[in-house]
């Protein structure tokens, strides 16, 4: 009788343990998306859609994730990680010591630079676009933003001052009406204003070849990093992320992934969660 009860009890728990690893499994991760961040990540018509949101679906896809998009402002999605409002962050989002200290990255999927935005019939160039006087308009809480407070508006002879708006599409609208000089954003942002017929031109180029990935909070407390980079190697791998890619940007040079990551994102240290061969 004892050793019948031993084994019931034995069954019984590994049945609880294997609903309980169901119910885990089958949660809802509730991913932050930027609604007008264009290619990247955006709201049309009620649906997302974006680089990032594909991207994304197409590894819940392989790895049998459960994602929910939640549409936030682009100052809000970090904090709303940090609180735990959700639980990542899905959008062209750069890596940057400051993030670093707050959230944890994937494996980097792609690389940035940034271009510098003028009216179409402008006859501005890339000097005087963010020079003598001259508005740029940046994202509210972006690299972009903090760019050119460091290394442009310090700059005694230029003059320059910097506008921050929640986002690039507000700011391209105030500078196709005469409120901006120039707009400083992703040169992938910048290529998909100008596919969509927008009267605006490129004057220049600011080369950062800065990292892009998806971000989790600190820690990894629902250990989803090793399923999200799984993921992305993955579809990189079958080609599913170049397609994604070029559905957005036609003709866009893809990097090849991981792309470069700096030394000091820890997250990027051997062993790499869930592919533990590659990293620093």
């Amino acid at each position: 009788m004892k050793k019948l009860f031993v084994t019931s009890g034995c069954a019984i728990a590994l049945l609880f343990c294997g609903l309980f690893a169901t119910v885990v499994s089958a949660k809802t991760i509730v991913a932050g998306v930027e609604p007008s961040f264009p290619p990247w990540a955006y709201v049309k018509k009620g649906k997302f859609k974006g680089i990032a949101v594909d991207g994304m679906r197409a590894i819940a896809k392989e790895e049998g994730l459960k994602v929910k998009f939640k549409d936030l402002p682009f100052p809000s999605l970090i904090p709303a990680l940090v609180t735990g409002k959700i639980d990542m962050v899905v959008t062209g989002l750069l890596v940057t010591k400051k993030r670093a200290k707050a959230v944890d990255y994937t494996i980097p999927w792609f690389e940035s630079n940034d271009v510098i935005l003028v009216p179409k019939k402008s006859d501005k160039n890339i000097f005087t676009a963010v020079c003598c006087g001259a508005k740029i308009g940046v994202q509210n809480g972006s690299t972009q933003e903090s760019w050119m407070k460091k290394h442009v508006v310090p700059l005694k002879n230029f003059g320059a001052s910097v506008k921050a708006y929640d986002s690039y599409v507000t700011a391209v609208d105030d500078m196709l009406a005469g409120r901006l000089t120039s707009v400083d954003t992703a040169a992938t942002t910048a290529a998909t204003f100008i596919s969509n017929g927008r009267p605006v031109k490129i004057v220049g180029k600011i080369d950062l070849h800065a990292p892009l990935a998806l971000a989790v909070k600190k820690g990894d407390p629902q250990h989803l990093l090793p399923k999200l980079n799984k993921g992305i190697m993955a579809m990189s791998k079958d080609g599913k992320w170049a397609q994604i890619v070029h559905k957005y940007i036609h003709g866009a040079t893809v990097p090849n992934v991981p792309a470069y990551m700096p030394t000091w994102v820890n997250t990027y240290k051997k062993p790499v969660p869930g592919l533990p061969s590659i990293g620093n």
